[in-house]
């Protein structure tokens, strides 16, 4: 198993992508691609498999379709249509990024609908990937175990560590997130007893159960905050928390792939959906 580092906006730690065997699982954003490509070479994907549809982890699926003609893309099927036609998801980043979207993102392609391989959950892939439902970032959000390796490619479920560092944060950006589906999702992941996992923020962490156990308790903590706390006060403390121990660039590296800001925002929302 091979880690890409696609260097989101030029900076290493932030966004991995990982080729297990002949598979790409999540490609990063479109603004990435030339990196990707040159990572990868003269190799190609036999699939590419697809943790969710969020910028950061599926923002290049279409233009390495429109490379790879045939390349066929497994995602969750209630991401699958957005896939086909992102207009109303790039209409609602735009309105949230503004002007920096094509910097941060780069360009959306649809994918032919004849390309997508919609899952569900509880599949096994090409003989050694299973497959997870894994909601709580994301309502379309899944997990694989390969089975071979024990390696488990879980998104963004099992939060946000920038190595060097052992801190973990749970991204929760708007709109999906729910604290208690969450939590069933990573007793989901447990359940695989994996060596390791795979974060596409950061790397590989073979403290598999550990990070899990640490993912919890940012994910209580945070929401306990954003229901108590303004969102200024909110940030303020996730910036004392994210800066122990951290040096400045480290920090600035947690801010680019959980912006704080985002954080209370998307459980500020799942606390006004429980009231």
């Amino acid at each position: 198993m091979d880690t890409i580092d696609v260097k989101h906006l030029g900076q290493e730690n932030i966004v991995a992508i990982f080729r297990q065997d002949d598979f790409l699982i999540d490609c990063g954003p479109q603004s990435c691609e030339a990196t990707l490509l040159e990572e990868l070479g003269d190799w190609r994907p036999r699939a590419l498999l697809l943790t969710h549809i969020h910028f950061d982890h599926a923002g290049a699926a279409g233009a390495l379709v429109r490379r790879w003609p045939d390349l066929e893309v497994y995602v969750h099927e209630r991401g699958a249509r957005h896939l086909v036609d992102p207009e109303r998801l790039v209409d609602s980043a735009t309105r949230l990024y503004g002007d920096r979207f094509d910097l941060l993102w780069g360009e959306v392609v649809p994918i032919p609908q004849e390309n997508i391989r919609a899952i569900v959950g509880g599949e096994t892939l090409f003989d050694d990937f299973e497959v997870a439902y894994t909601p709580g970032h994301a309502s379309h959000h899944v997990s694989y175990f390969h089975r071979p390796s024990g390696v488990a490619f879980v998104g963004d479920v099992a939060g946000v560590r920038i190595p060097p560092s052992r801190i973990t944060i749970a991204p929760t950006p708007p709109p999906d997130i729910d604290v208690e589906a969450w939590h069933s999702s990573l007793d989901a992941i447990a359940a695989w007893n994996p060596t390791a996992l795979a974060l596409t923020h950061f790397g590989v962490v073979e403290d598999a159960q550990e990070q899990i156990a640490a993912v919890r308790v940012a994910l209580d903590g945070q929401a306990e905050m954003a229901r108590t706390l303004s969102e200024e006060e909110f940030v303020a403390e996730m910036g004392v928390r994210q800066g122990r121990g951290e040096d400045p660039e480290t920090a600035a590296f947690f801010e680019q792939a959980a912006a704080k800001a985002q954080l209370w925002a998307g459980l500020t929302r799942y606390w006004q959906k429980r009231a």
